[in-house]
């Protein structure tokens, strides 16, 4: 793992850690030298199992904990030096229908977590956010914009050099996760379709989610403050996905049909990282596009620099529809290869 040794000696918070994306960053931590993994959620169920699954791990340690619950959160921030956040409400349908609950969770939960990061003294804080959140259409992608631009106002506000450090990590689709469509087509498949699709034409960036989960860790120590890092990633069309997945697990590829259902709520044809705005002050690294802050530190000056700079002119927005998308063959050898189904 890069940046292995810089997590010697560490307290970690975990938030969302029943997720796909919280419970692979216990999983990838607990390799290193942490000093110790705190994770919390608010689902009890799920929280047992995973407690179960680590019971003979006397540094790792889980809690229920509510991001509503401001006193909670402070509670368990105690002695803590890197949070990380991907505690959130993400289902977009969900979000459009119940939008009160998206604003507590996702804003006034990110509220809560700041406070406590600042009051503990917290050194580093990075947040998942998504592809959503940029030119947002929907209350899921929206809450997530709010969220970074409470990550980066946070940032502004830091004393000096020692305050905290916040950043956010932006990326698309991980594959196989329990709220990607990987699940929904297998099933489908395996119970002899039809494939639905909501539109055909549809494109999206997509990763697995050790690969998310590996760039979230990277992010941690090169952030400077305030800045979004768009993670790079392939990009391919729901119908090759679709087809793809049909080869793959089905033996009868004729009778498996593939059926245009619509568009949802809130449903973007293709999804974008980084819009027109943000292309004016972004910097290109290896792994990552670093989104600088609109605006600079109210009382100190943050130097955003990296190794190994690729460019500081970008010259147009990073979306799925601009991106030449994968070959359906090399999209067939990333899902087995990856064992995603």
């Amino acid at each position: 793992m890069k940046n292995a040794k810089s997590w010697k000696n560490k307290k970690v918070l975990i938030t969302g850690v029943c997720g796909t994306i919280g419970s692979e960053l216990v999983r990838q931590l607990s390799q290193t030298d942490v000093e110790c993994i705190v994770g919390i959620d608010n689902s009890e169920t799920e929280l047992f199992f995973i407690s179960e699954k680590y019971n003979s791990a006397n540094n790792i340690d889980f809690f229920l904990c509510d991001l509503r619950d401001a006193k909670g959160l402070n509670r368990v921030m105690h002695g803590i030096d890197i949070v990380l956040h991907a505690a959130a409400l993400k289902h977009v349908v969900l979000c459009e229908q119940s939008p009160r609950d998206a604003v507590s969770t996702n804003i006034q939960g990110m509220i809560n977590i700041i406070d406590a990061a600042e009051l503990n003294q917290v050194e580093r804080f990075i947040f998942t956010s998504s592809d959503k959140a940029v030119n947002p259409t929907n209350v899921m992608g929206t809450t997530k914009l709010m969220g970074e631009r409470l990550i980066t106002a946070a940032n502004v506000h830091r004393r000096d050099e020692s305050g905290t450090i916040y950043a956010s990590t932006r990326f698309g689709n991980v594959l196989g996760s329990r709220g990607s469509v990987i699940p929904i087509f297998k099933k489908q498949i395996t119970s002899g379709g039809p494939v639905t699709l909501t539109d055909k034409s549809m494109t999206r960036f997509v990763m697995t989610v050790k690969e998310a989960v590996s760039l979230v860790i990277e992010s941690v120590f090169i952030a400077k403050g305030g800045e979004v890092f768009v993670t790079k990633m392939p990009v391919i069309k729901i119908l090759d996905l679709a087809e793809a997945m049909i080869e793959i697990l089905s033996d009868n590829t004729k009778e498996i049909k593939i059926k245009n259902v619509g568009s949802k709520p809130g449903e973007k044809m293709y999804e974008e990282l980084m819009n027109e705005e943000e292309v004016r002050r972004t910097i290109e690294l290896k792994n990552f596009y670093a989104v600088l802050p609109a605006f600079k530190g109210i009382y100190n000056n943050i130097h955003h620099d990296y190794d190994e700079i690729l460019s500081k002119n970008i010259n147009q927005p990073y979306n799925s529809h601009s991106e030449k998308s994968i070959l359906k063959e090399e999209l067939k050898n990333y899902l087995t290869d990856n064992q995603i189904i």
